[in-house]
């Protein structure tokens, strides 16, 4: 069999599509903004919400964590939403809000949670890794 000429031949070399700086900058900012929404509200409960210390307690953590953490998620929030913080102090940011969601899945597997109890763990962690994708890609 002769290989076909043209784009879709055998030879021909597939492209990635490419995304304009200002495609990845929306990219960054609808991911960045819905993940920063959603640890300040986790944050937020944390430390308000008596359910979410019971959870806390399920999962046999202190509760000067529960408060140690919420705190931490804030200032991270901030450090992904603020242009000017240097980038150095954004990729610890990123690293923090990885770590702490692949403890929160490892913690509710732990003490047997379902889905409905790590799902957002996995959710969140799913838009941080999209707003890491187009944060490091930026030109």
């Amino acid at each position: 069999m002769a290989e076909v000429p043209g784009p879709a031949g055998a030879g021909a070399r597939r492209r990635s599509p490419v995304v304009s700086p200002k495609g990845r900058a929306v990219g960054f900012w609808v991911a960045t903004a819905l993940f920063a929404l959603h640890m300040t509200f986790t944050a937020y409960a944390q430390l308000k919400l008596p359910q979410v210390a019971a959870a806390f307690a399920h999962l046999g953590f202190p509760s000067y964590f529960r408060i140690e953490l919420s705190w931490a998620k804030l200032v991270g929030v901030l450090a992904l939403l603020i242009p000017a913080v240097p980038a150095r102090m954004k990729e610890w940011a990123y690293a923090g809000f990885a770590i702490t969601l692949v403890s929160a899945i490892i913690a509710h597997l732990a003490v047997g949670d379902g889905p409905e109890a790590w799902g957002w763990a996995v959710g969140a962690g799913v838009l941080l890794g999209v707003s890491y994708f187009f944060w490091y890609r930026k030109d």
